[in-house]
């Protein structure tokens, strides 16, 4: 037993009348209990906070004493422990004494009393009890003490676990980074490869298309210098077709890149298939046959309706490649919900999706093929006879329109193109009267043009056209003079600005400071190129309209008129 130890198991023995201490002490020891005479209260503070078992107390050592140290120590002691006090009291039962024993359970809370004389071994027996109960106490303050420890161990494991796994997060940060890193460096390898197929595709289509135009052009001018007019139709004519096919093609490339600029409307696309049903069954010819379900009930979506057109009719004619011994074509639509999951299976957000489904019966495609469909310049069909930007324009314009396309195919058994649009709440506006059999020659009277564009051989073909047409034209070549114009008090009923111009300000920025100054003002965009940042998100704001270059003269006359003839009121100059 340690030191410790032997004073905790000790009896404290308090009895200040003439050998009542030393002959108690005798007694236990006799017993086989360990004991200890205190000479006064003050020992016995002592002795307490060094340790022991149980104290032995003659009541006279107590009774108008001052206890203040010994209920000190018995109420500061741990929540474990109760040591037991045995009272050794006298015959004496005066009220004032039975008074002061009650009081005395109060300050010492664990008491028991043997009113003397009393037998040797009663006193033992009953000091071999205390010991027990003080024992059992310390037992309790053994299994305190384990817990403390294991919550103290348990708490070392969680932080060094805590350690563990953050250190396993930084780690895990660290190789998700580095694979985000390893895929943006294939995403760029595969664009660069990709940006290698539009180079020799682009320059091989407009180095044919140029050598129409330009071929045209010398044979009208030597025509015209000999004096021969005859047959200049033709060269003409053929020169204006190499122009609108240059068009055709700069329109399906910045569609793959997504940079084509869309004139978004509310659109139901059952009904959008429903006008093109006829056109698309004599364009896929009589050996297909051409099956038509919409779905009742089917939500609108806001896409450019001439985009959506082009991109189903592309679709359809490549099914019909796809069957060039007849078969079935079918033209679905169905609204789709898609929760977190099925959006990224399909690179989407989750919400609610229209789907425009086409299928065929055609010979289908290898996986291998089918993965490179949406590449641009990507064709399977034989030379000359695909320029392989269909079905990358469509992939384009569908992610532009906040939508996706993806691909089912079977060697043998066909394949289904499956168009996502995202659902619009709103309902598609109602067609104005159609208006286009004006005379656009008489369109102009009274109305002003302001007219920006750098390039003066535009800008003079431009105002000419307009001229023509009873317009009255106020021209400027940057954004600055532009601006100087919306400044005056000049009328301006419609605004018509290149986007990409000199002197610090595009064309966008011209027509947000014409908006300041004149908020009704119309406003329409001719460009070759349209920056997303300056249409906004790759679309444009109410009373803004865009006419892509290269454009027929009689289109931008009829959309000047369009335009015009849609509000009479004119634009009042600033104040």
């Amino acid at each position: 037993m340690t030191a410790v130890e032997s004073t905790e198991f000790r009896v404290l023995v308090l009895a200040p009348i003439g050998r009542d201490a030393s002959a108690s002490v005798d007694l236990l020891r006799k017993g086989g209990l360990a004991a200890e005479a205190c000479d006064d209260l003050a020992r016995l503070a002592v002795g307490l906070k060094s340790g022991a078992g149980a104290v032995l107390v003659a009541e006279e050592a107590l009774f108008k004493a001052d206890l203040t140290a010994i209920e000190s120590w018995v109420a500061q002691q741990a929540a474990w422990s109760d040591l037991p006090f045995v009272i050794l009291t006298s015959h004496l039962d005066h009220p004032v004494i039975k008074a002061w024993r009650q009081g005395l359970a109060g300050k010492l809370q664990n008491i028991s009393m043997l009113e003397r004389p009393i037998q040797p071994i009663t006193l033992t027996s009953a000091l071999q009890a205390a010991l027990r109960a003080r024992h059992r106490q310390y037992e309790v303050r053994s299994l305190l003490e384990a817990r403390e420890q294991a919550a103290r161990e348990l708490e070392r494991l969680v932080a060094a676990r805590t350690r563990q796994w953050q250190e396993a997060n930084v780690e895990l940060k660290r190789q998700i980074e580095e694979r985000e890193n390893l895929e943006a460096s294939l995403r760029q390898s595969q664009k660069m490869e990709a940006v290698g197929q539009l180079t020799g595709g682009l320059a091989h289509d407009f180095n044919n298309m140029l050598t129409g135009i330009g071929g045209s052009l010398d044979l009208m001018k030597r025509r015209l210098s000999e004096g021969r007019t005859q047959g200049l139709d033709r060269y003409i004519s053929a020169a204006q077709a190499a122009v609108k096919r240059a068009g055709v093609l700069t329109h399906r490339l910045l569609a793959f890149s997504r940079r084509q600029t869309l004139e978004p409307k509310v659109t139901n696309v059952n009904r959008l298939v429903a006008e093109m049903e006829e056109l698309i069954r004599r364009t896929v010819g009589p050996s297909i046959d051409l099956e038509v379900a919409g779905a009742a009930g089917l939500w609108n979506t806001l896409v450019d309706p001439n985009q959506l057109e082009n991109a189903l009719l592309n679709l359809c004619l490549n099914a019909r490649d796809a069957m060039p011994a007849g078969g079935r074509l079918s033209i679905e639509t169905e609204n789709t919900s898609l929760d977190g999951t099925a959006a990224r299976e399909r690179d989407l957000a989750p919400g609610n999706y229209v789907l425009l489904r086409v299928t065929d019966s055609g010979v289908g495609m290898l996986p291998d093929i089918a993965a490179h469909v949406f590449e641009p310049f990507f064709t399977t069909k034989p030379l000359g006879e695909g320029t392989g930007l269909g079905l990358s324009m469509i992939y384009g314009f569908a992610r532009q329109s906040g939508g996706q396309i993806s691909i089912h195919t079977e060697v043998g058994k066909g394949t289904t193109m499956c168009l996502y649009l995202p659902r619009s709440r709103d309902e598609p506006e109602v067609d104005s009267a159609d208006e286009t059999g004006k005379a656009i020659e008489a369109a102009g009277e009274g109305k002003v043009v302001l007219l920006i564009d750098d390039e003066a051989t535009i800008r003079m073909l431009a105002a000419e056209l307009l001229e023509d047409a009873g317009y009255s034209v106020v021209e400027a070549w940057d954004g600055p003079s532009g601006l100087r114009v919306l400044q005056s008090s000049t009328r301006i009923d419609l605004l018509v600005t290149d986007v990409g111009l000199p002197g610090g300000m595009n064309g966008r920025q011209v027509a947000d400071a014409a908006r300041s100054l004149r908020p009704d003002l119309k406003i329409l965009f001719i460009t070759g190129y349209a920056e997303n940042a300056v249409v906004g998100n790759g679309q444009l704001e109410k009373g803004m309209h865009i006419l892509a270059k290269p454009f027929d003269m009689d289109l931008l006359a009829q959309k000047v008129q369009d335009m015009l003839t849609s509000v009479s009121a004119p634009t009042p100059p600033p104040a």
